[in-house]
């Protein structure tokens, strides 16, 4: 089968497509023929060998020291079951699925191997694979944090970065949740923000959110950016201050913040994935209350081309790694 592999740590280039052995299912497995994967942050930081600001020196250590010790990355995907394993009861062949790999990686390759208690879900009935894909990441990231603020109907919710693959997600599960959002992203992201419902959109460029007069119930910052001084004066008492990216400088602000401040902050943990978790954005999904936002699709022989696009701060939403044929790619550029 072919895959994007790696075996240094390094730009872009250092991802080569090549033929590898196809895996064979073990008898709690399912044998997915991939459709299509994307590439987020985390597929990054995984290829550079580095992560969030302090934890280089970690996750070189979690990845493999001196060299990748898997060598193919992508944690979203989307494909169909092509075999099972003897003690596999959640899937059959045929079924259309998408899903998290998590810490296993291996979505860049035209098969992957996964235990059935994965999270791992038949796919929603109303999406493409390419927009499948581009589900888990974003969307289990964004509940998991937006479920800790145990929002209510009518408060105020900031998404800062609401343009990102975490920050379109949680604007939409965020009004599902009956909140007042407001978005706040770069110029040429402005149209697309309020395309996702956003009742507010604020534009970094030439305008400071934290100085309008508004204080918010909960601030969300999906991207590691936001002002944190003034985040936290935007905040009302009691309000939550949410924080997706994990980098130490931030952690010890967080840490300082809730020893010494009426503000609350949100887990400062790993997002925790579950089967149930995916299904309930899938139910959300085919009700119509969400849609993932595709900035761009590229294949699988472009995959270096996707991780200069993703690092070039430009992408709107997620890009999609067509691994597959699958036959009606989305676009939107």
């Amino acid at each position: 089968m072919k895959a994007a592999v790696y075996s240094q740590y390094g730009t872009p280039d250092v991802l080569q497509v090549k033929e590898v052995a196809t895996p064979t299912p073990h008898d709690n497995e399912v044998l997915i023929k991939v459709k299509a994967a994307t590439v987020t942050r985390f597929d990054c930081w995984m290829r550079q060998g580095t992560g969030p600001a302090g934890f280089g020196l970690i996750s070189r250590m979690a990845s493999g020291f001196n060299k990748p010790k898997q060598p193919i990355l992508g944690t979203e995907l989307s494909g169909v079951v092509e075999a099972v394993g003897e003690t596999v009861t959640r899937f059959k062949i045929g079924d259309p699925v998408f899903g998290f790999t998590g810490a296993r990686l291996g979505a860049y390759a035209e098969y992957i191997c996964l235990p059935d208690d994965s999270t791992l879900a038949t796919l929603p009935e109303n999406l493409s694979y390419e927009q499948a894909a581009a589900v888990p990441y974003g969307s289990l990231t964004a509940l998991f944090f937006l479920r800790a603020a145990n929002i209510q109907p009518n408060q105020k919710v900031l998404v800062f970065g609401a343009s990102g693959c975490v920050g379109t997600a949680a604007v939409q599960i965020a009004k599902n949740f009956g909140a007042e959002v407001t978005g706040v992203c770069s110029t040429s992201k402005v149209d697309m923000v309020e395309s996702l419902g956003a009742d507010k959109v604020v534009d970094y460029k030439t305008e400071d959110f934290s100085k309008q007069g508004v204080t918010y119930d909960v601030i969300f910052d999906t991207i590691g950016k936001s002002p944190f001084a003034d985040s936290v004066k935007a905040l009302k008492k009691g309000g939550m201050y949410l924080f997706a990216t994990f980098g130490l400088p931030r952690m010890l602000q967080l840490f300082w913040l809730k020893l010494t401040s009426n503000r609350k902050v949100g887990p400062l943990a790993t997002v925790e994935e579950h089967v149930e978790d995916l299904v309930f954005l899938r139910d959300l999904i085919e009700a119509g209350e969400i849609k993932p936002f595709i900035d761009r699709c590229f294949p699988l022989e472009e995959i270096a081309e996707a991780h200069c696009y993703v690092e070039s701060g430009r992408k709107r939403g997620n890009v999609i790694i067509i691994v597959n044929d699958t036959n009606h790619v989305e676009t939107r550029t």
